[in-house]
C-alpha cells in the first residue's frame, strides 16, 4: 500500500533527523564555548522546529489515511506515536526552549550550558517517539 509506505518514509525521515541531532549535532555544540553554544542553539532549534513538525504532521496524516484504508491498527499507533513529540514539545520542552530563546546570543550566558544539556535530554523523548512510530508503520506495511 503507497500511503502507507509513504507513511513509513515521512516517518523514518522524522527519526534519522531527530537522532541526527542527538547523535552529531547535540555533542557537537556541547565543545562550543559558552557563547558560541547558545549563537548555534538559538537558529538550530528554529530551523529543526519547523522541519520537524511539518514532517511530523504529515507522517501523521498519511498515517491516519493508511488506518483509514486498511484498518490496520499499526498505523493507527504509527500515527499517534509521530504525532506525540508536538504535546512533548509543548508541555515539557517549551519552558527550556523559552528560556534560551530569550537569552541575549551576544552576551556570556553561563546558564545557557545546563539548559542546552537538559533540551538535549528532552529530546531524547522526540527521537524515541519518532523510531517507535517508524517501527508501528513498518509493522504496518508488513
Amino acid at each position: 500500500m503507497l500511503v502507507g509506505l509513504l507513511a513509513l518514509t515521512v516517518a523514518a525521515a522524522f527519526a534519522g533527523a531527530a537522532t541526527y541531532i542527538s547523535v552529531a549535532e547535540q555533542p557537537a555544540r556541547l565543545r562550543l564555548d559558552d557563547r558560541a553554544l547558545l549563537q548555534e542553539w538559538q537558529p538550530s532549534y528554529k530551523r529543526g522546529a519547523a522541519m520537524q513538525a511539518s514532517i511530523a504532521v504529515v507522517a501523521c496524516v498519511l498515517g491516519v489515511v493508511a488506518w483509514w484504508q486498511t484498518g490496520s491498527l499499526a498505523y493507527l499507533i504509527g500515527a499517534v506515536l509521530i504525532i506525540l513529540p508536538w504535546p512533548w514539545t509543548l508541555i515539557a520542552m517549551m519552558p527550556t526552549n523559552r528560556l534560551l530563546e530569550a537569552m541575549d546570543a551576544a552576551a556570556t550566558n553561563p546558564q545557557a550550558r545546563p539548559l542546552i544539556v537538559k533540551w538535549g535530554n528532552l529530546h531524547l523523548v522526540r527521537v524515541m517517539l519518532g523510531v517507535l512510530a517508524a517501527l508501528a508503520f513498518l509493522w504496518g506495511s508488513a
